[in-house]
């Protein structure tokens, strides 16, 4: 009997930890605080992640959400950071989005009413997209990263 339950039990084991590999997509929520203090949200998926670090002013809190998503041929993935509700009340004094295991292809941060961010008002290396000093407007209601995966080496 207590043969079988163990068999069972690792059978179990050996299912989920095969359905967490299969898992291509994560969405999580998290709070964006004010207080002009900075926070930092991450969230991985397999080898990859994404890191959210901001500083706002106004209001009270936001629920936001972040969400990371393989492709099928698993050669690219995507960040997106948002304010689901829709319109952020919260002044940005500065933001930066970070990925793990790749390089940046394409990115687009958006203002209040979902409108892009001019481009003069954040910068974009390989790995990260931060505001501009000085010419950020403040405003953020969403970020968007399409990632190119790294390639391990044979």
């Amino acid at each position: 009997m207590a043969a079988s339950v163990l068999v069972w039990t690792v059978i179990g084991l050996i299912l989920v930890v095969g359905a967490r590999a299969e898992e291509t997509a994560s969405t999580e929520e998290f709070d964006v605080k004010p207080g002009g203090v900075e926070y930092t949200f991450t969230q991985t998926l397999m080898k990859f992640s994404c890191k959210f670090t901001y500083a706002a002013q106004g209001g009270t809190n936001e629920k936001w959400q972040m969400s990371i998503e393989m492709t099928e041929d698993k050669q690219h993935f995507s960040c997106s950071i948002w304010r689901p509700l829709g319109i952020s009340y919260l002044f940005f004094l500065k933001f930066k989005a970070e990925v793990t295991g790749g390089k940046i292809e394409f990115c687009e941060a958006y203002s209040q009413e979902n409108k892009p961010l001019k481009k003069s008002e954040y910068d974009v290396t390989n790995t990260a997209v931060s505001d501009r000093p000085g010419s950020f407007s403040a405003s953020l209601y969403k970020i968007l990263l399409v990632t190119q995966c790294d390639r391990e080496e044979l």
